[in-house]
């Protein structure tokens, strides 16, 4: 009986404070939606906008020094403190949302995850402080934030929740995590949803049967994308070294940056590589049509625009990298384009993330049910071949992905 009681109480203690931060997470993840969505369509039709990118820049790091929080402060912190006793300032909250929406408005090419795990967890390690939870308590609930805002912000409920499982130690998913989390996400979830928020969804067409055939052309798409993923965190780590190495100055690096992608942008003629990319992801799953350079060029953009100070993610971009490069890949390989752009899709984000199981949900709830073992061999030969290499320095590799051995080594 002692069990049965220790464990009820826990259970109700998880489910109270998981929802409370549900509902905090998914009406601050539904507004910061709605905001960058709004400068979205905003730039889209005052194409002038780009201009003001150096000046955003500029103030993005005038408000982190106001506010005396570390620009360089983003998701490694967030990831850092579920593993430790690591201080997360709640301002980063305010911050990492004005400063996204200021990327969006003007045109930087960057997503919205990172803007989303940061503010979710801000929330969490808020709640915890509140809540006056100890260290293994306040990481959960550090955890159910990133959970909550990620959900809200696509609309996938068990990829969130299993990505804030994964994503802080690779070999090690943090079971004790998944009530607290799921209930979370579901509940922001559903406040989206109440907020008129769609679920992200693609239809794809042409997936084949299963069979020797099409496993082997996917494992051999997945297995290209496993270098391009070697190859996207690459160019990230090469760039944010280089960048601080020759523009020391936050200000000076921020405002070159935001002139180098005004200066690219005339140069390829298009605006296809600024803010997210959403069109052309759609383009690429469910049209099949792609240019083939366009996964190189969005790998461009997108590390200066992250590694001189503009804020946001990596992830949409990824999305755009992956589903432009699948969708070109597919045809050499025998594979529908559309198809080719999914598979793209999600083995790139298990290969940059390292985290399978989120990957292969991601897969079910952006684009159904039909395939699903496919996308699981996908993922499969991404997370494997793609080595100890990871868009989040922070995050630990805890187990070798070739045998089972205790490593405890920081991705790459």
């Amino acid at each position: 009986m002692r069990t049965v009681k220790k464990f009820s109480i826990a259970f109700a203690k998880w489910v109270f404070i998981a929802c409370a931060v549900g509902v905090i997470g998914g009406i601050v993840g539904s507004l910061f939606h709605m905001a960058v969505n709004f400068a979205t369509g905003f730039r889209e039709c005052h194409s002038w906008t780009l201009y003001l990118m150096p000046l955003a820049g500029l103030f993005i790091i005038f408000s982190y020094r106001v506010c005396k929080v570390n620009e360089e402060t983003g998701t490694n912190l967030i990831i850092s403190s579920v593993r430790g006793n690591i201080k997360v300032p709640l301002l980063m909250a305010p911050l990492i949302f004005l400063g996204t929406v200021l990327t969006h408005l003007t045109g930087g090419s960057a997503g919205r995850e990172g803007a989303a795990l940061q503010l979710g967890g801000s929330i969490g390690a808020k709640a915890g402080e509140l809540l006056k939870l100890d260290e293994k308590d306040s990481s959960l609930v550090i955890m159910c934030g990133m959970s909550a805002v990620f959900a809200a912000l696509f609309g996938t409920p068990l990829t969130a929740t299993f990505f804030a499982m994964e994503v802080i130690s690779v070999g090690v998913i943090y079971y004790v995590g998944l009530v607290p989390c799921i209930a979370s996400s579901l509940i922001a979830y559903k406040i989206s949803l109440l907020a008129g928020l769609a679920p992200t969804k693609f239809n794809i067409t042409g997936i084949p049967r299963l069979s020797l055939v099409s496993v082997t052309q996917i494992a051999a798409l997945a297995a290209l994308c496993a270098v391009i993923s070697i190859l996207l965190c690459m160019v990230m780590e090469f760039s944010h070294s280089r960048f601080q190495m020759y523009l020391p100055n936050t200000y000076l690096r921020i405002a070159v940056g935001g002139v180098v992608i005004i200066a690219l942008t005339l140069l390829v003629g298009t605006r296809d590589y600024n803010g997210a990319g959403v069109d052309v992801i759609v383009a690429a799953l469910e049209k099949g049509k792609a240019h083939p350079e366009a996964f190189a060029l969005k790998m461009l953009f997108t590390a200066i625009t992250i590694n001189t100070g503009f804020k946001g993610g990596e992830i949409v971009p990824t999305f755009f990298i992956g589903a432009t490069f699948g969708c070109t890949a597919a045809g050499f390989l025998g594979l529908d384009p559309s198809f080719g752009a999914a598979i793209g899709l999600v083995a790139l984000f298990c290969g940059v993330v390292n985290c399978p199981v989120a990957s292969i949900l991601l897969s079910y709830e952006l684009f159904g049910g039909s395939g699903l073992v496919l996308f699981a061999v996908a993922c499969g030969v991404s997370y494997m071949l793609s080595g100890y290499y990871g868009l989040y320095s922070s995050q630990k590799i805890m187990y070798s992905k070739t045998k089972p051995e205790y490593i405890n080594i920081n991705a790459k």
